[in-house]
């Protein structure tokens, strides 16, 4: 197949290459043209993820044109900010039916719209999917064992992506919950930051434990006011990445929340970390509709008030725990 990605950082690099090493056309589009070139000599992209070697069929591209020249595939594996912006330089050299594929785990603000929600409306007549899961790219790059899911109400993309992307280190699940399996990718950012929070303050397992299950709860009750499904945060685009990128200083997001709970300010705490951590920006958004839709999150509150309002994490977590006790478990089967 000829396939393209867009994107230079470190997962659509990940991707990009599995499906190289499996002999398909792969065209990485990126905007670096030292990057570029750098694939082209050295087989390797050092910045994100240096060591790892990029197959002969992987080739690198600044042309965004010639990058789409024909495919029949297009991941998209760009920052949040700067998703609806490179499709609609895209979408003049895309055939009318392409499957499209988000990797990008965010929301545009102020509309409130997820990535698959946007490639529909630039791309109305595509076929379009979500991928979700925990995912280090590090760990991927290592061939460590992982899993992810792919979501889409499109049986046939589902069925082709499965196929692609599949490795004996790699294996990969399907949803037609693409809301659900989205918003999983999205909220766990946010708790990140709050665990990473709770770590730098020392806090124990039993902190940790309930933070991660009071998150889960949280982030399935925003879900289904959102029109998804909560059973699917039982899965790996819930609590599974819920807890990789709570538990891993791999996470950009439970860094920037070590930083603070560190002393940090946030514009420190970004400056140092030197990459897009998306958990910040959706803390603030997600809270804005949560308040919107009148959504029980305390947890998040109070994440915010420590955030962006320059609150105590201790004055907080001392409100928190005497805020008005609600139910354990809130969507419960009927036998």
């Amino acid at each position: 197949m000829k396939i393209a990605v867009l994107g230079g950082g470190s997962f659509g690099t990940v991707i990009a290459n599995i499906m190289a090493e499996k002999g398909h056309d792969v065209r990485q589009w990126m905007r670096s043209e030292s990057a570029a070139a750098e694939i082209a000599s050295t087989r390797e992209n050092s910045r994100y993820l240096p060591g790892y070697i990029l197959a002969p069929t992987l080739t690198a591209y600044t042309d965004l044109a010639a990058a789409l020249q024909d495919i029949e595939l297009l991941f998209v594996s760009i920052p949040s900010a700067h998703f609806r912006s490179v499709l609609k330089m895209a979408a003049p050299y895309l055939p009318e039916h392409i499957k499209v594929i988000s990797t990008t785990k965010g929301i545009e603000h102020p509309n409130f719209k997820m990535m698959s929600q946007i490639a529909t409306q630039e791309l109305p007549h595509a076929s379009v999917g979500v991928i979700s899961g925990p995912n280090f790219a590090k760990e991927l790059a290592q061939r460590q064992l992982t899993a992810t899911v792919i979501a889409s109400t499109d049986s046939q993309v589902r069925d082709t992506v499965q196929k692609l992307l599949h490795q004996a280190y790699f294996r990969v699940y399907a949803s037609d919950d693409i809301y659900g399996v989205e918003l999983g990718g999205v909220l766990k950012n946010i708790y990140a930051i709050a665990s990473g929070l709770s770590a730098a303050m020392g806090m124990g397992e039993n902190t940790r434990s309930m933070l991660l299950t009071r998150a889960l709860a949280e982030m399935s009750r925003f879900a289904v006011s959102m029109g998804a499904n909560p059973m699917t945060f039982l899965g790996l685009a819930g609590v599974g990445d819920l807890v990789a990128t709570c538990m891993s200083p791999l996470s950009r997001n439970y860094r920037v929340g070590y930083a603070l709970g560190s002393g940090q300010s946030l514009d420190e705490a970004v400056a140092e970390l030197g990459q897009v951590a998306e958990g910040v920006n959706t803390l603030r958004i997600v809270r804005d509709k949560c308040q919107q839709l009148d959504v029980y999150m305390p947890l998040l509150q109070g994440l915010y008030q420590v955030v962006y309002e320059g609150a105590a994490p201790s004055e907080v977590a001392k409100s928190m725990m005497l805020s008005e006790q609600s139910s354990d478990v809130e969507f419960v089967l009927p036998r």
